[in-house]
Formats: C-alpha cells, structure tokens, sequence
C-alpha cells in the first residue's frame, strides 16, 4: 500500500488531498480542458465556406464549356487559371468570388435552368461518342441548342420521350430513384400473359441476381403473336423492361417511352425537340427538388432558338394583299405556342377590330349597290329563257292531247279518242303515260 502512494502523486503538483479525492479529481479536470482547442468555431465556418462553393469541373461543365471529364484533362494540361495561378489538380473548389481563366478568357455567364422534351428515334446511341461509330443523339440535335445533357439514357433500340437539360444538377436529382418519378412505357412484346401474371410485379421481382422494384403492369390488347403492355416504373435500372419481360416469357420487339414524370411525349414527331417554358418546370419541380438540384431560374438566356416563320398559303397572301386585316397564316403559327394575359389579350382585341372593320365594309358596299340581287348560276341562265308553265292543281282531270290517224282520206282525227278518255275518267282509270294500250285491255 505504501509503495502506490508515491506512484499516484508523482504527476501531481503540491496537493494536499487525500488518494481518493486526487484521483478522482483528475479526470473531470483534464476532459474538458482537451476539449476546448478541438471545439473552436473558426474550423466549422471554414467548412461551411468550403461547402458553400463547388469543384471546378463542375462550373465548367454548368458554363457551357465541355464536360467535367474534359475540364479535368484541361485542368491537367495547364489551359485553367484560377485567380492568376495555373492549376494543377482539379480537386479544387471555387466560389462566386474567385476568378477562373479557360485560355486567358473568363469563364462565360451561367445560364438558366432549361429543359428539353425529345422524342428519340430507334437507332441512335445516348451518348456523346460512340467507339464503334453508330450515330448518337447528339448528332442529330438542333445546332442552336446550347450543350445539354440527358436524364439517364434510353436503349439503341428504345424509342421515345428523353428528357435534356443544361443543367447537371439537375439531371442528377431527375435520375434518382428516391425522386420517386414514374417512367411509363408502351410495350409490344411476343408471346402470351394473363394480367395475374402481370400484377404480381408490383411485389418486386427478382432476376439472375438483381432485385427491380415495384412495376405497374397493364395488359392492353393482343394482335396476333403480340401483345401490347403498358409499364411503369420508378427505378430505371439498365435494361430493366426487357430482362424482367424475358424472364416471364416474352420477348420484347418494341419499346417506347411515353412519360417521364410530369411531362409527355404527346404527339411530339420523331427527332423533334420542344422546350419546357420556365414557369411550368419550376411548378413541376416544386421547391423541394429545385432546391436539392440547385437550379437557377432567374439567370438570362443567352441561346435562343430560331423561330421559323410559317408559309403562307395563295389565298392568304391574296387576303394580306387587299388589306383585310387578317392573316389566314397567323393562326396556324400560333398554334403550341404560350402567351401571356396581357399578349392574349392584345391578340384578341385585335381580332376583334379586323372583324368589326370587315362586317362595316360589307355593309357600306350593300347599301351602296342598291338592293341585293340574287345569284344565278351559269347553268340556270338556260332553264329561264322561257316562261315556266303553270303547275297543275292536285285533282285535276289530265287530257291527252288530240290523236290523229291516216285513213284512206288522208290525216283524221280519231274520234274514238274521246269517247275511250271519258270512259276511263268514268270509271276511275287513266290511261299510261307515253301511249299505248288502254287499261282495259279488250278496246282497240
């Protein structure tokens, strides 16, 4: 016992204290004094500075430039400055304060969070190059639209409704399966299922390993040896229609994808693009997803497509040429396209006037012309040329014109006619149009 009193008071400067006390009061004392340097809110503001910007790679990719691929090999070839130093890593994060060079030029001002719905033909590879040389997506879009990216991918085989953006955050958070949007899709496939079948996928199923979701399946018809489905679902693994088609026995020969989310492929043509309008993305998206994928509403626009203006038929130029006020061409340009109350009205206010002016010219040019004269057709000219013959009243008596007959004396009269006529109309009978023999039968 004597031996361990030293021991314990060797660390400790002059006490008084007893063993007991001494050594329980050393460890309440020193916890909180290595705590306090660890503690300090110097390091946590820094950190959240430091969250507060992004990488590099990505403000590039965001401004338009390349890839974030691309901006990492041009960050390691030297081509990037930030804030007067070349960098040398991309592992770097920038802020809106920091001034970045691509080339000794600024990078360009970050545009507005846009959307695109293209309806992708069979045949095109999504991606932006394709090794064995089959044509991509990206070949066949519209040179005006600034660079995009897609909401996931679609088969080479897959037709239908694909989602771009110009905006990878975005994208991101779209290709999420916790975003929870339904992806349907139009189905013809080769063989023979029963709804039951088909029902029991909302259960989840399992293939060659890999667990899919929860899968809306609905039989819609048979033609033939096909049947056409409709399915929905959430995830969108890679391929996952057609593995989980097969492994029910059928085999897929067509698929076509007409909804993602909120938005639908319509009667959108093949290899077309239309654009989502701001206000409607933002309504789609909510608060809650716009702010998880960062996107900015309020920047400019700075690529604007070319609106083709649409050809005007003959008789529309014709009615521009006389001055009518209204253009027969202006209101199929119109047509899918958004307006705001105050453009409507305008448009309406202005419909308005050209018909108002077209009815008062069309009653100053009849008042002017006397009475209106009725319209006769080329062919009624010949049918007028001699006076019409009165119409005879229901009930009157007809009579046959007077028949001559040739006799030994030359032309006569035959005045048995007569007598033949006032015994029909005696006896209730007329005698058959164009002639002949009367409808006694025995007279001659």
């Amino acid at each position: 016992m004597t031996t361990r009193k030293p021991s314990q008071k060797r660390p400790e400067p002059q006490s008084g204290r007893g063993r007991g006390k001494s050594v329980q009061g050393k460890k309440p004392s020193r916890a909180p004094a290595r705590k306090r340097p660890d503690a300090e809110p110097a390091n946590v503001v820094s950190d959240n500075t430091l969250e507060r910007g992004e990488r590099i790679a990505k403000v590039m990719a965001r401004a338009g430039l390349c890839s974030r691929r691309e901006a990492e090999t041009w960050i390691e070839a030297g081509r990037v400055q930030l804030n007067g130093k070349v960098l040398a890593t991309p592992a770097i994060t920038v802020s809106a304060n920091d001034k970045v060079l691509v080339d000794g030029e600024p990078l360009p001002m970050r545009e507005r969070t846009r959307l695109w719905l293209y309806h992708k033909p069979r045949g095109l590879v999504t991606t932006n190059k394709d090794p064995e040389g089959r044509p991509t997506v990206f070949e066949r879009l519209p040179k005006e639209l600034p660079r995009v990216l897609t909401v996931g991918r679609l088969d080479i085989n897959t037709e239908g409704l694909l989602l771009l953006t110009n905006d990878g955050g975005l994208a991101r958070v779209l290709e999420l399966p916790s975003t929870g949007w339904l992806r349907r899709y139009r189905v013809r496939a080769f063989g023979k299922i029963t709804q039951a079948d088909l029902d029991a996928l909302q259960d989840g199923i399992a293939v060659e390993g890999v667990l899919y979701g929860a899968i809306e399946a609905t039989l819609d018809k048979e033609q033939g040896g096909n049947i056409w489905l409709t399915v929905g679902l959430r995830e969108g693994k890679n391929r996952e229609v057609k593995r989980v088609l097969e492994h029910l026995g059928l085999t897929v020969n067509r698929l076509i994808r007409i909804s993602y989310g909120p938005f639908q492929l319509m009667d959108l043509p093949d290899n077309d693009v239309r654009e989502i309008r701001g206000r409607i993305l933002r309504d789609q998206l909510g608060e809650a997803l716009a702010n998880e994928a960062g996107a900015d509403f309020d920047a400019p626009i700075f690529h604007q497509p070319k609106q083709d203006t649409p050809k005007k038929s003959p008789a529309s130029r014709r009615s521009s040429e006389s001055g009518s006020g209204r253009k027969t061409g202006d209101r199929g340009g119109n047509q899918g396209k958004w307006l705001t109350a105050r453009e409507g009205k305008s448009e309406t206010d202005k419909r308005k006037t050209a018909k108002n002016d077209r009815q008062d010219r069309k009653q100053a040019k009849r008042s002017g012309a006397g009475p209106r004269q009725e319209k006769v057709s080329p062919r009624s000219k010949f049918r007028m040329t001699s006076e019409p013959k009165p119409r005879k009243e229901f009930g009157e008596q007809r009579r046959s014109p007077q028949r001559r007959i040739w006799s030994e004396d030359g032309l006569l009269e035959d005045k048995a006619q007569q007598s033949r006529a006032d015994q029909d109309n005696k006896d209730g009978r007329r005698p058959p149009k164009g002639g002949g023999r009367p409808r006694g039968g025995g007279r001659s």
